[in-house]
């Protein structure tokens, strides 16, 4: 199932999503979750950009990589993910959201990661990620604890795109893919 995605101004976005109760059977959503990231050209989706306020979020690194990087990406699925914690030199780079479309920043972040979470066989995981596929971890991390990558954006430049912000929760941005918009 391709789920619509839910636009920037709805209030499930900055909501704290809550654990999955160990064992649940959530194999389906999660295909359908790849589905929709795949759908919508996305590199990542967290549960409640689909309108589900638990804590699960996919990805797809290898999309951000090219030929000649070492690093390797990944395709996989957190359940109830913990970031233990975040290390290395910070860097920037641009991120965007399918939750905010057109809209691209560039975010500052720690290069390195260790996180604790359950695999799609409720198998308890600590792995240690890297590069671009940290940054993905980092970004849809974030959107398990309410946090949208344009928070981290000082006054000014939130004050740039505030129109094209309430566009976007208007539903008066052109997307690929179907949208759940708060606003209209």
């Amino acid at each position: 199932m391709i789920y619509p995605i839910v636009a920037y101004g709805n209030p499930i976005l900055k909501k704290e999503a809550l654990d999955i109760p160990e064992g649940e059977n959530v194999q389906e959503l999660i295909d359908s979750m790849y589905a929709t990231m795949d759908r919508a050209n996305g590199v990542g989706l967290a549960a409640p950009q689909i309108n589900q306020g638990i804590r699960l979020f996919v990805i797809d690194s290898s999309l951000m990589l090219g030929e000649d990087d070492e690093e390797k990406g990944i395709r996989r699925a957190f359940i109830n993910p913990i970031i233990l914690d975040e290390y290395g030199d910070d860097y920037g780079f641009e991120e965007g959201c399918l939750s905010i479309p057109d809209v691209r920043a560039e975010i500052i972040r720690p290069e390195k990661l260790t996180i604790e979470y359950y695999d799609e066989n409720w198998n308890l995981k600590e792995e240690e990620f890297s590069g671009m596929t940290a940054r993905v971890i980092q970004h849809e991390y974030d959107h398990l604890e309410g946090i949208l990558f344009i928070d981290y954006l000082n006054g000014l430049k939130k004050r740039l795109i505030k129109s094209k912000l309430i566009d976007i929760s208007k539903g008066k941005v052109p997307t690929d893919y179907r949208m759940i918009y708060p606003l209209k």
